[in-house]
């Protein structure tokens, strides 16, 4: 494989606008971006399927098929992005001093663009078992395109290519989003003996959310991930100057470790919320991830990256959905900086290492 491959190949995907709907009004979501892999794929000699997961959002999925008797290696990135606010040309890649710039060169189009070369390589091998290449929508909001994956398609392993700045992951937090809202009396603001303030009410919980955000990170007791977190990230309430608010809505996030459920983190905010009239509301809540060392997934790509370091990551992915389903899987990808930024760049020579790692993964896992 050379370097101009992956140049050619990422460069397209960047070029394609594939802002998540679901998070950016108007966003293009991934029908063209999903119709260009599954083309790219099956040109490469793989059996393709392009999928409508929900209206207008949709997964490609191409399969390396091997010649029977053999396991079977699941490689997942998603190819949805964030935004694009403040960045100037977004979809035009440029390449300076080894690196590529551009909205999703390193979250996720490089790890995408790697699994797909591996794939045509797997192609190409005349391997045993099948590898199944999976390009998946959503995993910014609600990661509905793998949740389906999880559902259609089994394997023996799965490595999903997010950048790990070439370490091979073995965990990662998981997260609960949530809304506190508190409740209090509308009325005219010459009237504090009709009037409860909402939105005073809230600031018990906001200084309970700093404090507990607080004894969190003063405790780190997980080895590769430290502690969870807790932030408030959005506020509203109120209507005008002389009027008490009725209400007060607080939507925020907890990060949590292996060991802390959704169950244990509705406890915590209803803890914040004591005897103050209001609600907790859990809206979304994703597993944390961890992998067990002695899985032979994990022996593989540490050898075949050279005894990479075993590290923990900071963000969600898409992994843990494929480790709850039962199947051993690793987080490995390219490094870069510019996740969510406006200046957004990949190292070049670190995704063609993940090239030469999946397909060298791939041949003995599945030969």
């Amino acid at each position: 494989m050379s370097p101009d491959a992956v140049v050619e190949l990422l460069s397209g995907l960047v070029r394609i606008d594939s802002v998540n709907p679901d998070l950016v009004e108007g966003g293009a979501g991934e029908g063209e971006i999903a119709r260009f892999v599954a083309a790219w794929l099956e040109d490469a000699g793989l059996e393709v399927e392009v999928e409508e997961v929900a209206p207008g959002r949709f997964n490609a999925v191409g399969i390396a098929r091997g010649s029977g008797g053999g396991r079977t290696l699941l490689l997942n990135a998603h190819m949805d992005t964030v935004g694009v606010s403040g960045m100037e040309r977004p979809f035009e890649p440029v390449v300076e001093e080894g690196r590529l710039h551009g909205r999703g060169a390193y979250d996720m189009k490089a790890g995408l663009a790697a699994i797909m070369l591996a794939g045509a390589e797997s192609a190409r091998a005349g391997l045993r078992g099948d590898v199944v290449v999976t390009a998946v929508c959503d995993e910014e909001v609600a990661s509905i395109g793998s949740a389906r994956i999880v559902e259609r398609y089994r394997a023996d392993a799965a490595i999903v290519s997010e950048p790990t700045e070439l370490g091979l992951a073995l965990a990662h937090r998981g997260f609960v989003a949530f809304e506190v809202e508190t409740k209090g009396r509308a009325a005219h603001g010459s009237r504090p003996d009709l009037g409860v303030d909402a939105i005073a009410r809230m600031g018990h919980v906001l200084v309970g959310v700093e404090a507990l955000d607080r004894r969190l990170r003063a405790n780190p007791t997980h080895p590769l991930l430290g502690s969870g977190s807790l932030h408030a990230s959005v506020i509203e309430g109120g209507q005008e100057f002389s009027s008490y608010p009725e209400r007060c809505l607080l939507k925020g996030e907890r990060r949590t470790i292996p060991g802390a459920t959704a169950e244990h983190v509705e406890r915590e905010l209803r803890g914040l919320l004591g005897d103050l009239d209001g609600e907790i509301r859990v809206v979304i809540a994703r597993e944390p991830f961890e992998a067990d060392e002695d899985e032979a997934i994990v022996e593989l790509v540490r050898r075949h990256a050279d005894g990479a370091e075993i590290v923990g990551v900071p963000f969600w992915a898409d992994s843990a959905l494929f480790s709850t389903a039962g199947i051993p899987t690793v987080v490995f990808g390219p490094a870069g900086e510019g996740a969510h930024a406006v200046d957004e760049w990949v190292d070049l020579a670190s995704v063609e290492r993940c090239v030469e790692i999946y397909a060298g993964v791939a041949r003995e896992l599945c030969a």
